[in-house]
């Protein structure tokens, strides 16, 4: 049954019913709903269920009501699937829809009031207590179902029996139809069986005698291979016999070669220990050899540029045999700057060629500004001998104690300074006299420590050492 306001409703295919869940009580108020008169309860109920055909064309006309109903008279278990399509509405929420058409007597009434302004001559027959004859009878037990005129249940179980009747006897034809279809083709199968079979036979009877030849030929081939198989095993046993003397020889060969690798090995390790040994040896005479000789270099050129004497040749005199007066020496000049600090004797030792300052740096800054911490200690100094180092161009090696660092110390290195720390269990005044020890004779080494222990050690190893506060005061003087 179709309605004209909307497009003609699809009905789907049968679904099976389920049982009506809990609704709303009949006559029930949504929010918002407009007042309507009070519906009397029903006097005639079903004496079973309602024939399926009647519940899908129910379900399908409650599903198209549903989208002209206004959200507040939707019930409440039927606004979940508000918004389906109506097809698929139709499909997913068959089993709501029924409850709720069953159980919801206003929202049966809206279904029913479209029914009846769709179908006015149907509603009308219904009313007066006939079914039209040239009507569906799905439409009309519906209607009468919605409707609900007087023996309305008495339409709807004569409508479902009547429908399930011609349904089964539809059925029953079909299921006629389809027997003699298949007696049909069990005769035709049963026909070609028999030819297949006595195919079958006439091919059994050529496959045995086929059989028989080539039982005949896999004999002889069994004894064929029998041989063969005897001559592979005798054939593998020498092939495993020869394998076994090669692997051995050459295991042997491999274990020689391991051998002579070993030596070789061993041979050039000592070859290369020897050469390391040599160049390590020849490196450190190389350059103290040729730091002595640029020192010596610059030394006679910084003297005849100082003189600026002309050449002379020797005179009969330079061969007469004398005494002549000591000149002073580098220990008088270290006697000198232990004796007084002023900068002027430090400017003039760090003028001479080559010289190499090496700073006692705690001593130093413990002795001018012992206040600060040591990160702040070293900063000041080390940009004190940077700017000293960018002035003279001496080479300077400031030392500091390491001996107590848990963690490396971060520093800003100054151009032309060299920063040392003392390794563990060593101390700073050790790592001093071994900077002095390294140097050649002859070189100008100044070691600036006002400890009295650093400097008569590095006195005696040819350094010149200065107090601190000559330096102090050399870096003050910017």
């Amino acid at each position: 049954m179709s309605v004209p306001a909307t497009d003609p409703p699809h009905v789907p295919d049968g679904q099976p019913g389920d049982a009506p869940a809990e609704a709303p009580a009949a006559g029930a108020k949504t929010p918002g709903e407009p007042r309507e008169e009070p519906v009397q309860p029903d006097e005639e109920h079903l004496t079973g269920p309602l024939p399926e055909g009647v519940r899908e064309r129910v379900v399908s006309l409650a599903s198209d009501t549903l989208d002209t109903l206004p959200p507040d008279q939707v019930p409440l278990m039927l606004r979940p699937f508000a918004r389906f399509q109506p097809v698929r509405r139709a499909k997913l929420a068959a089993t709501p829809l029924a409850a709720a058409v069953e159980n919801d007597t206003r929202f049966r009434q809206r279904i029913a009031d479209r029914v009846r302004e769709a179908l006015p001559d149907l509603a009308t027959a219904l009313d007066a207590g006939r079914a039209p004859a040239a009507a569906d009878p799905l439409d009309v037990a519906a209607a009468a179902y919605l409707l609900r005129p007087s023996g309305w249940s008495r339409i709807v179980e004569e409508i479902g029996q009547r429908v399930a009747r011609e349904r089964a006897e539809a059925m029953t034809e079909q299921a006629a139809e389809e027997t003699r279809r298949l007696q049909e083709q069990v005769s035709a199968l049963r026909n070609q069986a028999k030819a297949e079979a006595e195919r079958f036979r006439t091919e059994l009877e050529a496959a045995r005698k086929e059989i028989e030849a080539l039982r005949r030929q896999l004999r002889q081939a069994r004894e064929e291979a029998r041989k063969a198989e005897q001559a592979q095993q005798r054939a593998e046993q020498t092939l495993a016999r020869i394998r076994g003397q090669a692997q051995a020889d050459r295991q042997r060969a491999e274990a020689e070669q391991r051998r002579l690798r070993n030596r070789l090995a061993e041979a050039e390790a000592a070859l290369e220990a020897s050469r390391k040994a040599a160049r390590a040896g020849r490196s450190l005479d190389d350059m103290r050899v040729r730091l002595l000789l640029d020192t010596l270099q610059d030394a006679a050129q910084g003297l005849l540029r100082e003189l600026a004497l002309p050449p002379l040749t020797e005179r009969p005199a330079d061969t007469v045999e004398a005494v002549s007066p000591t000149a002073a020496g580098p220990l008088d000049l270290a006697q000198h700057a232990r004796e007084n600090d002023d900068p002027a004797l430090l400017d003039q030792l760090l003028a001479l060629p080559q010289a190499h300052l090496i700073v006692d740096g705690y001593n130093v800054t413990k002795t001018g500004y012992g206040t600060l911490t040591l990160s702040e200690q070293r900063f000041r100094l080390l940009a004190g001998l940077g700017a000293l180092a960018a002035q003279t161009g001496a080479e300077i090696t400031c030392v500091f104690d390491g001996a107590d660092l848990v963690e490396p110390v971060l520093l800003a290195t100054p151009r032309g300074v060299r920063v040392l720390f003392s390794r563990q269990g060593e101390t700073a005044d050790e790592l001093i006299r071994r900077l002095v020890r390294a140097e050649p004779h002859g070189r100008a080494v100044i070691v600036v420590s006002s400890d009295r222990e650093v400097m008569e050690g590095v006195r005696r190893a040819g350094a010149r050492p200065v107090p601190a506060t000559m330096l102090l005061r050399r870096l003050a003087r910017g």
